[in-house]
């Protein structure tokens, strides 16, 4: 079964891929593809039919008449429709049949009298979107809120009636006008769906109109102004909206007789009963069926079986909206218990009786309270006389019921514990004294038969025990005489170990005192320097705070005279803007500090409740603690006086004995007094062999402190010596190198006379190593003379003697025979490294446009093998160098792009060289070659020798010419060093861009807007306020003149330091990026900005602008003049005259192409003309654009019309290895600190 439970649903799945197209006839339709056959022959054979009829059944109808039937071909669209009305009948009969075999197979019995359900349902739904699915949920919840109503409100009101007490009637809310207007025949929204699906040209919008028509005197269905199919509906728990657009096709039910036919017809058991023969009445009766109709009826079914049983509701609220624990929104609550009709019912209960009970059950429970009363009244009596005796006020006696009110039942039930503990007492207190005195009884006979044993027992144990402390006495003895021993031992050693870390402590604080010594020195450097530059930066300060104090005193003064001329209506105007934005910021400032009072007492309440229960907590815990103290002691007391006397019993003693052991007491007294005289005599000879041994200590020490000096001469020598013969062997390969070049004779031999003379310093220190024992006796005579005092003082009482002649002797054999080994080249590689790293912190001079520091580099790591070594340091150091450098240049832009383009220099040379996979390189290849002589094979084993190192030392060779050079393999270090230095690249230029930007922003704010001088209009024939206005105009360019200025500045530093092009012209890119965002953005916000004067003002600056960028050259400025398109098509807008004979269409599409409807929408709406008087754009306009965003707005709700600035870097590494640099590393000079040094002679041959 379930099998064909999976068949058909792929069934269903294949029928959904199934397409139409457009046939040869008119209206009709055929499958699309291949595809779509494929779809169809599979959906046919899983649901076992033929192919040919259940196309049919998609593509055409058979339409029933009485002069026969008539075949209708269906278009595409009506085949798709009709695929997907199969494919829904499908899925419902498949869902109907499992729904029931899953209700047949729980097992309930259909003769059953009584049932116990459960129903639980989705509660009142209100979405943003609500369509007929959350109408149907609605008018559910209504159905069960009137059932719940009638249950509880009704039932409890007509008991209160029905047992005739006291009571007022209570009104609730009643729903049934809700429940009309919804399902109520014929006249209900369910009915006129029904009404409007019958008709096949009925639409959502006639459908909608009909319900306006029909309710709109309905005082709970209202429409929303904006809106042509949305209605309203006022429920019992709020208004919702609903959406009608997809009304009518979520209401239909279609079954087409084809479909049911065919499938009926299959020849798959399971499908064939999925579908049925219908009946001949149901064939003849319409084939349409409404899903509201149906959803209807069931729920009628659902509360007629609701009404023959007995509900009990539970009402699930919601906490909060953020599905998370801890967290109860008091607001949304209280929204749901007055949805769900659940304070109502409080309010009932609370004015009611919540608690009744019968008579009888009264009295049975509560009989005991009032024993007196039962004997000769009835129920009725005896209920009210308890009543009465517990002091019952406001309770009500009906006809067969008592009502009590809230909390009475409560004291009533603890009235009546309290009778039941009192007499359960009272029989506890009579039995346990009954068990408690058996008890006593049989214990007091088994003590007296268990002293008598015991006493017995204790006469045995005592002479056991004085056998066994005899025998313990002697053992003692020798145990403390091996302890004594082992202990002295653990002592000497452990002394040893104290004195040995003593040293090593004090040793580490001298070096940590000089380490800090040397720290604070350079601490002191820095701070003075520090020191120096801010006093000076005060006095700078200082100066351009007095220049401005004086040029704000004159400009005053000429601010002073425009006021005079300036008009009223301005001034008071923008005392009037001042005073609102003063009105505002002291508004905000109020809530701020109301806000913030209201945090303060919260957080004093909650440290006040706090406080109060820790304070609660300790007087408890005090006084837990008196309790205990009392009981204690009030047990004290009764354990003593319920103790028994006493009874002392004299032992028969045998005084033989006692005498026995009195004296092998004494003289057991006697030889413990020996004992501990001589453990005093032995801890005196200690503590003198404990001095004997410090001063022998303090003489070793020295000893090891000159055999430690002789040891560092000794690896002195040794250095010198391997540094000797690894130059010498270098030498000889570069020779043995060069000999195969016939053109460097002269090479050759300057190689020879170093090989000579380091053979010769070669030999003279094998010379210096074979005297070396004749020269190491100077401190001789001190070692002997303090070897033989330790010898002879040496001997300790434990038998043992220490030889430290023997051990010097070993060790100063040892510094000799290390002598004779080669040491590795890391010294001078570090040397080396750090001559490198010197000359990138100091030599910051160009090479013919190159930075000499990238080059010199790249070629020192080239020539080391750096790129290929597993292991190695001077990438870091060069990272950190640079680091260091950034980091302390942070405010020069000079010094930043200096740094920008020696590491893009560098970055430039590493991507076009390193390569991550290991394809044989050159030097492997060169390797080989030279293999084939005996000297090739010599320098090859001593190259090969240092690679399994894993170090880049820097001595393998010199190789050929840096640009010639085929990709090296590189290794980790080289790939995380090229990542590095990528980020420095980003960092400083993000560094100089938002440098750039922070300096223009200022002028950016005052070039917005134009001054007032500038904006008012000179009078006809004044040549005095022409000139006036002249003068105003070019000081009002000084902003924009500044911002020229910065941004000459920048380039003209740029191009000093040789920054990449590419580089510069994504800088000034993003600055006017930045630029356009910026004034764009003001002219949006600021009303005041989007006047015709400003706009020519706003023109003439970018006039400035547009004219720097043709003086730099489009190699510098690249397109910078294109980004700034948002603010140039603004102020072109602003500054045009013919705006209302403007179309929608011309300014859109020609005007301002770049520009958004709401942005242009709100430039014409702020448009003022103070200069002619013009007006704005066409009332026609602004209505079509209205539309236009009010459309943009649904499908795009978070759109809005400012401008974001684009932070991001603009290029990538890939943009920098196409920049097409031109750099030749075979002509650069290397600085006067690296020629001088041999190790760097590679750099002198690439320059000859």
């Amino acid at each position: 079964m379930s099998d064909a439970i999976f068949q058909v649903v792929a069934a269903i799945l294949h029928l959904g891929n199934v397409e139409f197209k457009k046939g040869k006839e008119a209206d009709s339709s055929e499958l699309k593809d291949d595809k779509a056959k494929y779809h169809l022959q599979t959906a046919a054979e899983l649901l076992m039919c033929n192919v040919k009829p259940l196309e049919d059944s998609l593509c055409k109808r058979v339409i029933v008449t009485p002069d026969g039937n008539i075949t209708k071909l269906l278009d595409p669209d009506s085949a798709a429709l009709s695929r997907d009305a199969l494919a829904k009948t499908i899925y419902s009969r498949l869902f109907d049949w499992i729904v029931d075999k899953i209700n047949s197979s729980i097992g309930q019995d259909p003769n059953a009298v009584n049932i116990i359900g459960v129903l639980d349902i989705y509660g009142f739904e209100s979405f943003k979107v609500n369509s007929f699915e959350q109408l149907c949920i609605n008018l559910t919840n209504e159905k069960l809120q009137q059932h719940f109503n009638q249950h509880v409100f009704k039932m409890e009101q007509e008991e209160y009636t029905r047992e005739e007490i006291n009571w007022s009637y209570v009104e609730f809310v009643d729903n049934q006008d809700v429940l009309d207007l919804i399902e109520k025949k014929p006249g209900g929204i369910i009915a006129l769906l029904d009404e409007a699906c019958m008709f096949p040209k009925s639409t959502h919008e006639t459908f909608a109109q009909k319900m306006y028509q029909t309710y709109k005197n309905h005082k709970r269905f209202s429409k929303p102004k904006l809106s042509r199919t949305d209605f309203t509906i006022n429920h019992y728990a709020g208004d919702v909206t609903y959406q009608a657009d997809q009304f009518l096709d979520k209401n239909k039910d279609y079954v087409v007789a084809e479909h049911q036919a065919l499938l009926n017809n299959s020849d798959c058991p399971f499908v064939a009963t999925l579908f049925p023969p219908l009946s001949e009445e149901t064939s003849k009766s319409s084939k349409f069926s409404s899903i509201g109709t149906r959803f209807k009826q069931q729920l009628q079914a659902l509360m007629e079986t609701l009404s023959t049983t007995e509900p009990h509701y539970i009402r699930c609220v919601k906490p909060n909206t953020v599905l998370k624990p801890g967290i109860f929104e008091n607001f949304n609550v209280l929204n749901q218990l007055r949805c769900g009709g659940v304070l109502e019912a409080i309010r009932i209960s609370c004015a009611g009786y919540p608690t009744k009970r019968t008579f009888d059950e009264f009295i049975y429970r509560f009989g005991m309270l009032t024993p007196d009363v039962l004997d000769g009244s009835d129920e009725k009596t005896a209920s009210a006389a308890i009543c009465d005796r517990m002091g019952l006020k406001g309770y009500q006696i009906g006809k067969t019921k008592v009502f009590l009110r809230a909390g009475q039942m409560a004291e009533l039930d603890a009235r009546r514990i309290e009778v039941l503990a009192n007499a359960a007492k009272r029989i506890q207190r009579q039995i346990r004294t009954h068990l408690t005195r058996r008890e006593f009884i049989a214990l007091r006979k088994a003590s007296i038969n268990l002293q008598k044993l015991w006493r017995a027992q204790l006469a045995r144990k005592l002479y056991q025990c004085m056998r066994e402390e005899a025998a313990s006495i002697r053992m003692q003895k020798h145990v403390r005489a091996y302890i004594d021993r082992k202990a002295y031992k653990d002592l000497q050693a452990s002394a040893i170990v104290m004195q040995t870390g003593m040293r090593a402590l004090a040793a580490k604080n001298e070096y940590r005192y000089r380490r800090r010594t040397r720290a604070s020195i350079a601490i002191q450097t820095h701070w003075r320097r520090f020191s120096a530059l801010s006093s000076y930066k005060q006095q700078k300060k200082a100066t351009i705070n007095l220049q401005c104090l004086w040029r704000a005193r004159v400009a005053r003064r000429e601010l002073r005279k425009l006021r005079l001329a300036a008009r009223e209506t301005g001034a008071l105007k923008e005392a009037k803007d001042k005073l609102e934005k003063r009105v505002e910021e002291l508004t905000w400032r109020l809530e701020f500090e109301k806000h913030v009072r209201l945090d303060l007492e919260e957080a004093k309440a909650q440290e006040i409740a706090k406080l109060q229960s820790s304070l609660s907590e300790m007087q408890v815990q005090l006084d837990e603690a008196n309790a205990a103290i009392i009981k204690e002691r009030e047990a004290a007391k009764i354990a003593i006086a319920q103790a028994p006397p006493v009874i002392k019993e004299v032992p028969v003693e045998d005084n033989t004995r006692i005498e026995a052991l009195t004296h092998r007491n004494e003289e057991l007294e006697n030889e413990l007094a020996n004992v501990r005289a001589k453990a005093e005599e032995f801890e005196k000879r200690y503590c003198e062999a404990q001095n004997v041994s410090e001063e022998r200590l303090v003489t070793i020490e020295e000893i090891q402190a000159k055999l430690h000096q002789f040891q560092e001469n000794v690896q002195r020598l040794e250095a010198d010596l391997s540094n000797m013969e690894s130059e010498n062997q270098i030498l000889r390969q570069e020779a043995l190198v060069a000999s195969t070049n016939k053109d460097l004779s002269d090479e050759i031999k300057i190689l020879e006379e170093k090989i000579a003379k380091l053979e010769q310093e070669n030999k003279l220190l094998h010379e210096q190593t074979t005297t070396m024992p004749a020269t190491i006796p100077t401190p001789q005579p001190e070692i002997s003379a303090s070897l033989t005092v330790t010898k002879r003082d040496q001997n300790l009482e434990n038998g043992h003697q220490v030889k430290e002649d023997h051990k010097v002797q070993e060790e100063l054999s040892l510094a000799l025979l290390r002598l004779s080994k080669q040491k590795s080249l890391t010294d001078r590689q570090q040397e080396n490294h750090d001559l490198l790293i010197k000359c990138l912190i100091e030599d910051k001079r160009f090479d013919k446009k190159r930075p000499a520091a990238a080059c010199i580099i790249y070629k020192s790591l080239i020539q080391w093998r750096s790129f290929e070594a597993d292991k190695t340091n001077i990438f870091d150091r060069i990272i950190h160098t640079i680091r260091s450098s950034v980091e302390a240049s942070q405010n020069s832009i000079g010094e930043l792009s200096y740094w920008l383009s020696m590491t893009s220099t560098l970055l430039f040379l590493l991507q076009n060289t390193l390569k991550a996979n290991k394809a044989p390189s050159r030097a492997s290849r060169r390797g080989k070659l030279a293999s084939a002589t005996l000297f090739g094979r010599m320098a090859q084993d001593f190259r090969s020798t240092q690679a399994g190192i894993g170090l880049s030392s820097g001595y393998s060779g010199i190789e050929g010419e840096p640009e010639n050079i085929s990709r090296v393999d590189a290794k980790y270090p080289a790939l995380l060093f090229k990542q590095q230095l990528t980020a420095y690249v980003e960092k400083i230029y993000g560094m100089i861009r938002d440098s750039l930007k922070k300096e223009i922003a200022p002028f950016l704010n005052t070039c917005i807007q134009a001054p007032k001088a500038s904006r008012s209009r000179p009078a006809r024939g004044s040549s005095k306020s022409i000139l006036s206005i002249t003068v105003a105009k070019q000081a009002s360019m000084v902003h924009w003149q500044s911002i020229v200025t910065c941004l000459d500045s920048t380039l003209g530093i740029m191009c000093e330091n040789h920054v990449p092009p590419m580089i510069i012209r994504k800088t000034f890119n993003q600055v006017f990026s930045f630029v356009n965002v910026q004034l764009f953005n003001s002219l949006l916000l600021r009303r005041e900005c989007c006047s015709f004067s400003n706009a020519e003002y706003v023109k003439a600056g970018l006039q400035e602008l547009e004219l720097w960028c043709s003086k730099a050259t489009e190699e510098f400025s690249g397109t910078s003049w294109d980004e700034l398109q948002h603010i140039r098509q603004a102020v072109a807008f602003l500054v045009l005259l013919q705006k209302p004979t403007r179309s929608l269409h011309e300014i859109t599409d020609e005007l301002c192409p770049v520009l958004s409807v709401p942005q242009i929408y709100r430039i014409g709406t702020m448009f003022w003309d103070d200069k002619y008087g013009t007006q704005g754009l066409s009332q026609e306009v602004i209505s079509k654009m209205r539309v236009l965003m009010t459309e943009d707005s649904i499908s795009m709700p978070n759109n809005s019309f400012l401008l974001d600035d684009d932070s991001s870097i603009p290029f990538s590494l890939d943009d920098i290895a196409r920049s097409a640099m031109d750099i030749h590393l075979c002509d650069v000079e290397p600085p006067p600190l690296l020629r001088q040094n041999s190790e760097f002679h590679f750099l002198l041959q690439r320059a000859e």
